[in-house]
């Protein structure tokens, strides 16, 4: 089974872990027996901060005497007595599932509803232009299998600016920030561009990753931490008065086989102790806006890798610090694949709804459309990023951008908030309304 483990070693090799500029080896942080653990070489070891805090209003240290190092492996067959075994040893703090990541597909079949020029005019982007809301200035990494810029330019006839130098990929996988294969992530782009044309795009192709000696796509979740942990540099290294990230995930598990049971310390599902929930609530501490793909687990249509019995929302996909997103179509109609709360993280999951099933970047064929939560995490990711263009984490923080965008969603039916479409439809120009009327600025 993959797993990472969590280790303290000493202050100084913590202080390096953290430090950009320092390249760390697996084995310089080991430190006593890891018999029974096949440690992968090529996997930098990451800094965890420490959660500290009040749950309502947490915070994050990287301090040495705080903070922790997780490196990556696998444990055979016998993973419980080794598991024991590590514990004891006193060199290990936590072992925790590294399960497969993959990207939120649907079970396919129905035509477009709309394209994407219907998205942006319900996601009122003349309007938002006209406030100068397009992103420009704006940092939007999207996580996923990576870029094709040009299919994105093709499609949509502009220039998709991407940020090579802030981009980052995973340990093992080559190519270059934009010229990756045409998939997946693609699409994201493309749907994240409609209402925030001129955002700077940070390629991030964690699903492009194999196993320790494997030949195949198969990201795990270790890659995502990884990727965190570089997104945190990103952050840092931006002026705080400007300060504007918004991170877009299409991806999640699909299945408990993946994971260790619910209860065991190990578990990601519904652990926020699990140190990539950890990095996720840090990176949201320190003003990134992040949001998920609910899935495409929906009662309705789930996709057939869906192995979750119930409350299929888990993980970072449930985590109270993003925005959780479920799909509707054009009609403001939640799709059948899209998934269902309570959240395991958090119980108010998804947050709000936003656009999906609608033709627009054609990266799997010239009448198949942009589908799933897939699509309609990075088209609210985009009105995100737009409305970050002139208010930034500084004025307006993640936690209330996020409140703001689930008081104006358009509710559905009489109640403000249900299991299938969360707050309701994200309404753009009640946000910016409500920003207005706050008088925030950047």
């Amino acid at each position: 089974m993959r797993v990472v483990l969590q280790l303290r070693p000493a202050a100084d090799m913590i202080a390096a872990a953290v430090d950009p500029t320092v390249r760390l080896a697996p084995s310089d942080v080991v430190s006593g027996d890891l018999s029974g653990f096949d440690l992968d070489h090529g996997y930098e070891p990451v800094a965890v901060p420490q959660r500290m805090g009040i749950d309502d209003s947490p915070a994050y240290s990287l301090e040495p005497q705080h903070a922790s190092v997780v490196i990556r492996g696998e444990i055979g067959d016998d993973h419980d007595r080794v598991i024991a075994a590590l514990l004891q040893s006193g060199a290990v703090t936590g072992v925790f599932a590294d399960p497969a990541i993959q990207p939120v597909l649907t079970c396919g079949g129905s035509p477009a509803v709309g394209t994407w020029h219907d998205v942006e005019s319900r996601l009122h982007v003349t309007d938002l232009a006209a406030a100068g809301l397009n992103g420009t200035g704006v940092a939007l990494a999207i996580v996923d299998t990576g870029i094709n810029a040009a299919q994105v330019d093709k499609v949509r006839g502009g220039n998709i600016g991407i940020d090579a130098k802030r981009s980052w990929n995973p340990q093992g996988v080559t190519g270059t920030a934009g010229q990756f294969p045409v998939d997946h992530g693609s699409m994201c782009a493309f749907d994240a561009m409609i209402a925030a044309p001129s955002a700077t795009f940070l390629d991030i192709p964690v699903l492009r990753s194999t196993r320790q000696g494997g030949s195949t796509m198969d990201g795990m979740l270790s890659d995502a931490l990884a990727a965190y942990a570089h997104l945190r540099t990103v952050l840092a290294d931006q002026p705080q008065a400007t300060r504007a990230l918004v991170v877009s995930n299409s991806w999640g598990m699909f299945s408990p086989e993946w994971d260790y049971p619910v209860g065991q310390p190990g578990n990601y599902s519904d652990n926020p102790n699990h140190p990539f929930n950890v990095i996720v609530g840090s990176l949201e501490s320190a003003g990134a806006d992040i949001l998920f793909a609910a899935g495409n687990c929906g009662r309705d249509c789930p996709d057939s890798r869906c192995n979750f019995p119930n409350k299929p929302i888990t993980g970072a996909n449930s985590h109270p610090d993003v925005l959780s997103i479920g799909g509707v179509d054009i009609n403001d109609q939640r799709v059948g694949y899209s998934s269902q709360g309570p959240g395991r993280l958090a119980d108010r999951k998804p947050d709000v709804c936003t656009y999906t099933h609608y033709l627009g970047s054609t990266v799997f064929g010239a009448t198949d459309p942009d589908t799933g939560t897939s699509a309609a995490c990075p088209t609210a990711a985009g009105l995100i990023a737009a409305l970050r263009t002139k208010y930034s984490a500084a004025a307006v923080p993640p936690a209330k951008l996020r409140s703001i965008v689930q008081q104006t969603a358009k509710h559905h039916g009489t109640t403000d908030f249900d299991y299938d479409y969360g707050y309701g439809v994200a309404e753009a120009a009640g946000i910016l309304g409500q920003l207005r009327q706050a008088g925030v600025r950047a």
